[in-house]
Formats: C-alpha cells, structure tokens, sequence
C-alpha cells in the first residue's frame, strides 16, 4: 500500500467542516475559512460572521451553512458573492445539483432549492433530515431520514418522494461514482448500487467490527475513518496485509476526498492532513474523463426508461442493430453481449 501524508496544516483554531476544492482543500476552523492548495501552500483566508458548519464546492464556487443562513463564496478569492438567505431553525446539509446550483436540507423537514448565485428557487416538504446522500440523476435525489431510512425525492415540476427500503440504517455514506456505504443497526457494513426504485446490486462487506465516522471511494476503493482514529481499506480488511493508516496517531473524525488518488483527514482540535497515493496518478485521470462522459451522458429516469422500453421492443421485433445500441447507451453490458451473440448466430 503506498498511501503517505504529503504534507499537515495545524489551524489556529477548532475545526467544523472540510470540502475538496479544485485539487485542495477549504477549512471552516473557528471564524475563519482557509483554502489550501494541493501542495499545502494558502491561496487565501477569510474572516466569517459565524462559525461554518457545512461545506460543498461546484464550479469556482463554495456554499457554506452558518448560524441559520446560507452563504455563496468565490474560491477565487473567499470573497462572499451573495449576502446570504436564512431559514427557521437553519440548514442542516448541503450539496450541489448535477444541472447547476444547490440543495439545502432545513431542520425543518423540508429541502430547498438554490440557484448556483445563491437565490431561492423552491422548497419541498421531505421531513426531517439526517443526511443528503447523492444524486441519482437531475431530478432523483436519495436522503437519510430521521429515523434512519433511505428516501428517494423526484425534485422536478411534479415533486414526489418514496421509501426505497424499510430498513433502518445507522450510518450511511455519500453516494460516489453509483455506490455508497451502509451501516446496520447490528453494526454490519453494506455496499450498495441504488436506483430510485430500489437496489441495483447490495451485499454485505466483510467488516462487521468496524464503526464508522466517514466513508469515501477513492481509485483503490473504500476508505473508512473509524470512531478510533484509524482508516480502514474496506476491500482488504479480511486481508493478511496491513490495511489501516495512522497507527499511534489519531487521525480525527473528518475524513474528504479530494481527488482519487489524494484524501484528507482532520481532527477537531485542528490538525489537517494530506494523503497521496502515487500508485493511483493514473486513476485520477481516468476519474476525470469518466465524469465528463457521465455529465455529457446524464439522463433522468425517465428517459431512460422510455430507452429501454424502445430497446426491448426493436429486440422482440428482430432489429438487434439499434438494440445493441440502445442497450450500449444505457450501460446494460449483459444485454449487449447477448445480442451481439444472437447475431453472430445468426438471429438478425
């Protein structure tokens, strides 16, 4: 394993919230936000009216939630590019949207919808929130209630929302690149690929001990921030080899990927870490032009439902051409090894 910290930062005072930022990393300690470079140099710092306690980065631009508000800031320079919008009880997560802009949750139980400028757009009864879990596509949006159940909400002109399971889960991480981590009530650790429906694919991993603070997928996979300071590589834990960092060294309870081959961790008292994997240069790479391809490819679900439904019917009436192609779109790689099968047998 050839993960190693590049470089550490202490700040001057506690930390309350981390995000990826361009290749480095923002810090929210005490009433400061401090953007730091890849290479641990500071590009600026900023004095804040309240302590910030989320942060989500998209496209030059950083939100942040302090006190009850709502805050757009330049990562150019930290300056504040909207004054900032408040609600009762405040904001609890926040996340940007895949067509542009930003999704808040309130302590209220409701979601509200912001441009990428900070301004107001429209507001969604949901219940109370515990976590915002990811974006399926443009519209379908998985969250972590309350009570621990994942919920799945259309956000467009016809909102709706639904139950995706009734079971109860006591952690859950963000979705990244279509799969997220899960914790049972029991303690067991499950990975899963979910649509708005249901499951894609979900199993348990082997990893019932470990209690999880943060979870990230990085280009070797899973890494977890445990409750005791270490990190765990989830794909190795039943592994003769070593594979925990940070041994003797309590690295914290914050854990954020910056890119696939760097992540960081940090401890509330103020020590920030950078962890940097050669081996995986060219995964980062390869990461970069893969979210290209999906942005440029994004459909919602209903679209591709409408895909698929033209895919079976060109199959049942023999055209394996343009099935073959629609199946391709769509990702369904069973589906198009069948049929390129059936032709070379002769079946078009």
């Amino acid at each position: 394993m050839s993960w190693s910290i590049s470089w550490s930062w202490q700040a001057a005072a506690r930390i309350s919230a981390i995000a990826a930022v361009e290749g480095g990393i923002v810090v929210s300690n005490g009433l400061e936000l401090v953007l730091i470079e890849s290479d641990g140099r500071i590009r600026w710092t900023v004095k804040t009216p309240f302590k910030v306690h989320s942060i989500n980065y998209h496209n030059g631009v950083l939100a942040a939630l302090a006190a009850h508000g709502f805050y757009v800031i330049s990562t150019t320079d930290g300056s504040m590019l909207h004054d900032g919008r408040s609600t009762y009880g405040g904001f609890t997560d926040v996340l940007s949207r895949p067509g542009g802009g930003w999704i808040l949750s309130g302590k209220e139980g409701q979601m509200h919808l912001f441009s990428h400028e900070g301004v107001g757009i429209k507001r969604f009864e949901t219940g109370k929130v515990r976590r915002l879990v990811g974006w399926l596509d443009r519209e379908h949006i998985l969250w972590q209630s309350d009570e621990g159940k994942l919920w799945c909400g259309r956000l467009g002109n016809n909102y709706s929302k639904r139950c995706v399971e009734d079971r109860i889960w006591s952690w859950v991480s963000r979705l990244d690149q279509g799969r997220l981590l899960l914790q049972t009530s029991s303690g067991e650790i499950w990975e899963g690929v979910p649509h708005p429906f249901g499951w894609d694919h979900i199993e348990k991993l082997q990893s019932d001990s470990l209690e999880p603070m943060e979870g990230i997928r990085c280009g070797d996979g899973w890494w977890v921030l445990g409750i005791e300071g270490l990190l765990y590589h989830l794909s190795g834990l039943n592994n003769e080899n070593d594979t925990t960092l940070g041994q003797n060294m309590n690295l914290g309870d914050l854990l954020q990927k910056v890119t696939a081959d760097s992540m960081v961790t940090a401890t509330r008292n103020g020590l920030l870490r950078m962890w940097k994997a050669p081996h995986l240069a060219n995964s980062e790479r390869e990461s970069r032009f893969q979210a290209a391809a999906e942005a440029a490819l994004a459909r919602n679900w209903d679209e591709r439902k409408v895909m698929f439904d033209r895919a079976r019917q060109a199959e049942d009436e023999g055209r394996l051409s343009l099935a073959v192609e629609l199946y391709q779109a769509l990702g369904r790689q069973e589906d198009v090894k069948r049929l390129l099968k059936r032709q070379k047998e002769g079946g078009e």
